[in-house]
Order: structure tokens, then C-alpha cells, then sequence
């Protein structure tokens, strides 16, 4: 019943790194695919990522990992500064790409998804903002997608690409439980300090702060605040209060402290993480990066696992002769791979909690070793 029909048709939902890396994919595989994308046409906003290697594998297979690289700030190495402001210890990342090119790359959202959305519309992908998935029937090996502004399509293929918070999740009634940890994250663009040329972890007697480069001229700097309850502070105490919390902390982080007194664009997040038990999916509708496994940012991958989301789903449904079965099959392969990483992810929260940082930066290490192994 769920053999393909015609034409090989898809509605993404969702224009982030999954939806627009999955829709490039499948029209490389030959299908149809048009995204639907509540967010206006401008480039998404926000500060910034890192690629790590899985990521950029995946990117160098659709070719796009050079121009990633040229666009941000490529980099290998993670250095941990401990609570007295002294070195304890860098960490080399594999080089999945050759060893002439970084084993990273730390990017402004917006250039990515600049990056992102201009291959898939030279694949041919349409992009249809401010509209998104209102319901979903299944109809003999077709999904009937109603979107919100009324427009019905009849597809052999649904993908939830619309993040941890996502709709098409539900409509598809796959349902999850979003976790607090009981941290609120900080992050910030600053000036690009002289002496960051990758990732620097700072650890603090209560929080910790981190910065990341993500090109010549600019990084971003994040403070994980521990102990605290969700909630939502003023844009204008946003700034002060980071400046605030990043007082206790010696050496060069009153440096980067300085920096943010220069930035407007300070943004307080919960650390959420999601982890869907059982299937992906149901009958020809699946979901996809955050809307499937949204781990915590200590990792620095859920970018990674939803690029390889979209590069491996289109890969399976290439590989099958019908979408039930593809879909099986990417889930199969996704599975355990993406829960280690939700898990790890959350056991390092736990570890920064209880300041144990020395065993929280090789279960890190050793994480990102075992994403390191093919997908």
C-alpha cells in the first residue's frame, strides 16, 4: 500500500539546518519538494554554531563544506581553562575531512542557513514562508498535508523538520517530553579576542562560560547558569545581569566580560533536551533533528545530527522501493546513535552541576570520538 505513486513528492516542515539539508537531499534523489516555513523569507537570526566533523562530513558529500569553511571560522581544538583561570587540558578533534582542512567549523546562523537555502533552491526546492503544517492525513500510501494558509497537498512524503518544539511531531501523534535541566544558557556576540582560535571552555566554582569563533572578526560567548528555575528577564537587564555572572571568573574571561558591554544581542535560553522513544514515524510522515532528539548544547552537535539526518534520510528512501520501508530504515540506522548523543549530553549537564568538570571533559571527548565513527 505504501509503494511510491507517481511522482516521489515531499512537504518539509521547517526551513532550519534539517529541513533545508533533508530538502536538498531528496531533490538531488530526484523528488519534488517544497518546504513549508512559518518564519518570514529574511535569513534566520541568531548568533552562532559550531560544525563539528560529522556535520561537516555530511556537508562535504552534498559539496558544501568548503564554502561553510570559507564563510565561518575553522578550528580543531577545545581548550579547558579550570575555576583558578589555568589550562587543564585541550582536546584535538578528528579531522573527518582531510587532514589539511580543520575539524570544525564555528558559524553565524545566518550565513549557514544563507548557505543552506541557496543550494536548496538551486536543487529546485520551493520554499513557502509563513505558512506550516495544520493536519495530517494518511490516505493509502499518500499523506494529505493541510497547511495553514488552507492549501491541501497529497504527498508521498511528510518530513517534521520544525524543531524541539515541533507541531508536526504532534500531528503525526508522536509524542515526547521536553526536559529542564535546571540550567538556563546565555549566549552573546562579541569581537573574535586574538588569542581564540577554537573553542575555550571556562569553569567556574557555580556557572560556566565558554566562547566560541566563528569568524575573523566575531564569536559568540555562552554561560551556562546552574541552579536556576525557567524564566524570562527583560531585554534591557539581559546584558548587565550576563556581565554579572561572568564577574567571579579569573583570567581571560574578564576579558571576554569586557566584550559584551559591546554587544546588543544577548539571548537567555532553557537547557531542553527531547528524546523520542520508538518510532520516528507513522505511516509516510516522519520527523527529524530536534523534533526527534534535541540534546543539550554542552555537546555542540545536535547541528551535526541534523544534517546527517537529512543526508541519511534521502540516502534510505533511495535505497527502498517504498517510503514505509525507507523510513524504517533511516530510523533503524538513527536510533542509538542519536540517543547516545541526547544522553551524554545530559550526563555532562549533571557533572557542570556538580562541578566535576574532570570527568565531564573525557565523557565529552570520548563523545565526540564515538560521532567521529561513520553514521
Amino acid at each position: 500500500m505504501d509503494r511510491y505513486r507517481g511522482a516521489r513528492t515531499a512537504v518539509v516542515v521547517g526551513a532550519g539546518v534539517a529541513g533545508l539539508t533533508a530538502a536538498t537531499a531528496l531533490a538531488r534523489g530526484g523528488w519534488q519538494v517544497e518546504i513549508a516555513e512559518l518564519g518570514p523569507p529574511e535569513a534566520t537570526s541568531g548568533w552562532g554554531l559550531c560544525l563539528t566533523g560529522p556535520s561537516l562530513r555530511a556537508l562535504d558529500e552534498l559539496g558544501l563544506a568548503d564554502t561553510c569553511l570559507a564563510g565561518g571560522y575553522g578550528m580543531s581544538t577545545i581548550t579547558h581553562v579550570d575555576v583558578n583561570g589555568e589550562p587543564a587540558g585541550e582536546a584535538e578533534l578528528p579531522r573527518l575531512i582531510g587532514e589539511r582542512r580543520p575539524a570544525m567549523v564555528g558559524i553565524a546562523r545566518p550565513v549557514l542557513h544563507r548557505i543552506l537555502h541557496a543550494e536548496a533552491e538551486r536543487c529546485g526546492v520551493a520554499v513557502r514562508y509563513g505558512t506550516t503544517v495544520a493536519s495530517v492525513d494518511q490516505e493509502e500510501g499518500l499523506v494529505r498535508v493541510r497547511l495553514s494558509d488552507g492549501t491541501v497537498r497529497k504527498v508521498a512524503l511528510l518530513v517534521g523538520a520544525d524543531g524541539i518544539r515541533s507541531s508536526t511531531r504532534g500531528l503525526l501523534r508522536l509524542e515526547t517530553t521536553l526536559a529542564f535541566h535546571g540550567q538556563m544558557v546565555w549566549r552573546a556576540l562579541v569581537p573574535r579576542p586574538r588569542w581564540a582560535a577554537g573553542i575555550h571552555q571556562f569553569a567556574g566554582k557555580a556557572d560556566t562560560v565558554g566562547l566560541v569563533p566563528l569568524s575573523d572578526r566575531q564569536a559568540y560567548v555562552f554561560l551556562t547558569e546552574n541552579g536556576v528555575e525557567r524564566s524570562i528577564l527583560p531585554d534591557s537587564e539581559l546584558a548587565p545581569r550576563l556581565r554579572e555572572l561572568m564577574e567571579p571568573f579569573p583570567g581571560r574571561v574578564g576579558e571576554i566580560r569586557s566584550l559584551v558591554s559591546e554587544s546588543e544581542s544577548v539571548v537567555r535560553r532553557p537547557v531542553l533536551t527531547a528524546l523520542l522513544e520508538g518510532a520516528w514515524n507513522r505511516g509516510n510522515g516522519v520527523v527529524i533533528g530536534d523534533a526527534a532528539h534535541a540534546p543539550a548544547p554542552q555537546m555542540a552537535s545536535g547541528a551535526a545530527l541534523a544534517v546527517e539526518d537529512g543526508l541519511l534520510l534521502a540516502r534510505e528512501l533511495g535505497r527502498r522501493e517504498s517510503v514505509g520501508a525507507g523510513l524504517q530504515a533511516f530510523v533503524r540506522r538513527r536510533t542509538q546513535r542519536c540517543r547516545t548523543l541526547v544522553e551524554t549530553s545530559a550526563a555532562i549537564v549533571g557533572l557542570e552541576q556538580a562541578q566535576r568538570y574532570r570527568e565531564a571533559y573525557p565523557l565529552a571527548d570520548s563523545c565526540h570520538r564515538l560521532m567521529a565513527e561513520p553514521a
